[in-house]
């Protein structure tokens, strides 16, 4: 399911702020609840999976569970 979403989250040329809505929005409609998201620097050490790029590839979106 998240691998899925990774695909399509990908896009550079966003705002982060609007693509972070839009796979939150994903995730809640699949469901998935108790999760986080963080906007972060491009290579910046996150703890947690890189589901999304944007600020034209210099910031990554980051998914948490818990």
């Amino acid at each position: 399911g998240l691998l899925s979403l990774a695909g399509a989250a990908f896009a550079d040329g966003k705002p982060c702020d609007e693509l972070k809505a839009e796979i939150a929005a994903k995730l809640d409609a699949k469901g998935v609840s108790n999760y986080s998201l963080e906007i972060v620097d491009k290579g910046a050490a996150a703890d947690g999976k890189v589901v999304g790029a944007c600020e034209k590839g210099t910031k990554e979106i980051v998914y948490k569970r818990g």
